[in-house]
C-alpha cells in the first residue's frame, strides 16, 4: 500500500496548474492533503473528475481560504472520524482519522507557531491534544499512521540552517521535544529510521531561491506505530514534483501477511 502525505497549500492553486496530476500518476492508494485552503463545493466538475476513480472526504476549515485537510483514496476507509472532538482545532480542519482493518491513518495538519507565542501554545496544545487519542488508540490495541505536515523541524539534520533558527518556531526546543515524546509514546519516524543520515528536505520557502538552493526544512513526516514498522518498506520524499512550498511524502507498506519478522 502506498500512502502519500502533501501539504498543497491551496488545493484549487495546484488544480489550476495541473501540477496534482504528477502524482497521481504514481498511484497512491490514499493521498492525504492539508492546507487545502478550500470546501469541496468550490472545486469546478472538471477537477474534481480528474481525479476518478479516487473518491475523496473533507474536512474543510470554518475561515474561507485557510487550512483545511482532504483525502483522496482508492483503498475503502471502513470508519472516517473527522476532527479531534476539540472545538479549538476542529473549527480549524486540522485532523481526521481513516479506519482500516489493520491500521489507523491519521491525517494531521499541526499549526504553525509562526504568528507568535499565542499561535505556538495552540500548537503545542495540539500535539498533546491528538497524542492522547493516539495513547488511547494504542492502549486498544490500534496500529497507527500519522501522515501530515508537523510544521517541526525534529532535529538537525532536518533543516538547512539549524544554528540560525534556534529561537525560530519549527525549531524551538519545545515543539521538537513533543515529537519525542510521540516517539517516546510507542511511534517510530518511519523515514529517519529507514534513512538516518540521509538530507532531504519538504519545505522550502518561496523566497530568495531557497528551494533551488537545497536551504529547506523537512516538516513532513510519517510516524507509525511501532508493531507497523516491520511492514515499513521505504519512504520516499518527492523533492522533483512542484506546485507547492512543500513537497509530497510516500510511505510504502507491505500487506499485512507480508510483514517482515
Amino acid at each position: 500500500m502506498k500512502i502519500t502525505t502533501w501539504n498543497v497549500n491551496g488545493l484549487r492553486a495546484l488544480l489550476r496548474s495541473d501540477r496534482l496530476a504528477a502524482l497521481l500518476a504514481l498511484q497512491p492508494d490514499i493521498l492525504m492533503m492539508q492546507e487545502v485552503k478550500a470546501r469541496p463545493e468550490q472545486i469546478p466538475a472538471e477537477h474534481s473528475r480528474s481525479w476518478a476513480p479516487y473518491r475523496e472526504v473533507w474536512h474543510p476549515a470554518e475561515r474561507p481560504g485557510y487550512s483545511g485537510v482532504a483525502a483522496l483514496w482508492q483503498a475503502e476507509p471502513v470508519t472516517v472520524q473527522l476532527g479531534l472532538g476539540d472545538p479549538r482545532f476542529d473549527v480549524e480542519g486540522r485532523c481526521f482519522l481513516l479506519r482500516y482493518p489493520d491500521f489507523t491513518l491519521v491525517n494531521a495538519y499541526f499549526p504553525s507557531g509562526q504568528r507568535g507565542h499565542e499561535r505556538v501554545a495552540f500548537k503545542l496544545d495540539f500535539y498533546a491534544a491528538l497524542l492522547e487519542i493516539c495513547d488511547s488508540l494504542h492502549a486498544a490495541g490500534e496500529k497507527l499512521v500519522i501522515g501530515g505536515d508537523f510544521n517541526t523541524a525534529h532535529n538537525e539534520i532536518d533543516l538547512r540552517y539549524p544554528k540560525q533558527n534556534r529561537k525560530t518556531s519549527g525549531f524551538l526546543p519545545e515543539e521538537r521535544a513533543w515529537v519525542d515524546r510521540y516517539l517516546e509514546h510507542g511511534f517510530v519516524d518511519a523515514y529517519r529510521k529507514l534513512y538516518p543520515e540521509r538530507v532531504q528536505y519538504t519545505w522550502w520557502t518561496y523566497r530568495m531561491n531557497a528551494r533551488q538552493n537545497g536551504v529547506g526544512w523537512r516538516l513532513d513526516y510519517f510516524l507509525v506505530s511501532e508493531s507497523l514498522l516491520p511492514r515499513v518498506q521505504d519512504v520516499v520524499v518527492h523533492d522533483d514534483i512542484l506546485g507547492s512550498d512543500h513537497c509530497p511524502v510516500t510511505l510504502v507498506l507491505s500487506p499485512e501477511e507480508n510483514a517482515t519478522p
